[in-house]
């Protein structure tokens, strides 16, 4: 494995402990970072430096991000409405991750 390879592991790492960590401290803090595009950000510029000249390919995972918010959104939305009405945490995951795989396969259906 390349450095590269490891460098990219720790970077990537680190953004999600430092979520995790404030996210002890201060929760809808930790919220608002996680959902800046940290993860997205640093995948579309492993990409660019992976191969700068693949302008397509940086352009087809920008727009899969940028539609793909919508079905993270409903992810986000039943398991925030499980939790408030006091659903265990992993039936509340299982309900998010049900409507998110229908609602990403809408959402690759409707890329095509």
């Amino acid at each position: 494995m390349t450095r590269t390879f490891f460098l990219k592991l720790l970077i990537s790492n680190l953004v999600i402990i430092s979520c995790v960590w404030l996210g002890r401290r201060h929760p809808p803090l930790a919220g608002l970072i996680a959902t800046m595009p940290l993860t997205s950000l640093i995948v579309l510029l492993w990409l660019h430096f992976d191969n700068p000249r693949e302008k397509e390919a940086l352009t087809s995972y920008v727009g899969g991000v940028f539609f793909g918010v919508v079905p993270t959104l409903f992810f986000f939305g039943i398991l925030w409405l499980c939790l408030r009405r006091g659903i265990p945490l992993g039936d509340a995951l299982g309900a998010g991750c049900a409507v998110w795989v229908g609602a990403a396969l809408l959402h690759q259906f409707l890329l095509r």
